[in-house]
């Protein structure tokens, strides 16, 4: 199985940009699609970005659509979340997923794995 660790969270300006990047173990690896969710306090965890097991297929939810750009080296067994033009309703909690599924990967409810979550917070 595989598991996650996310890194690359702060404090950031209205307009600035961010790097995520969730480290995983495990030699399956490149068999997961792999996704980022976020959740705001208050709200429910919701989808951001998903990538294919190849990295040739990425989703991105609508409000992140041109800004954000997820991305996946499987020699490093690692998923990066490129975010830029941060807004302050971007600021949550950020988890990576991992699940064998592809079908899967974009709904919270239905993910295998997680990672403890990263925290972003854009100031404006």
């Amino acid at each position: 199985q595989v598991q996650l660790v996310e890194s690359g969270g702060g404090l950031v300006q209205a307009g600035g940009s961010l790097r995520l990047s969730c480290a995983a173990s495990g030699r399956t690896f490149s068999n997961y699609a792999m996704g980022w969710f976020r959740q705001a306090p208050g709200k429910e965890r919701e989808f951001v970005a998903a990538i294919s097991w190849s990295g040739g297929i990425t989703y991105y939810a609508d409000s992140v659509k041109g800004r954000f750009t997820i991305s996946r080296d499987n020699a490093k067994l690692t998923v990066y979340l490129q975010m830029n033009s941060l807004k302050p309703e971007d600021t949550a909690v950020y988890y990576c997923a991992a699940d064998p599924a592809p079908a899967r990967i974009t709904t919270a409810r239905l993910v295998e794995r997680w990672g403890q979550g990263t925290q972003v917070t854009v100031s404006s």
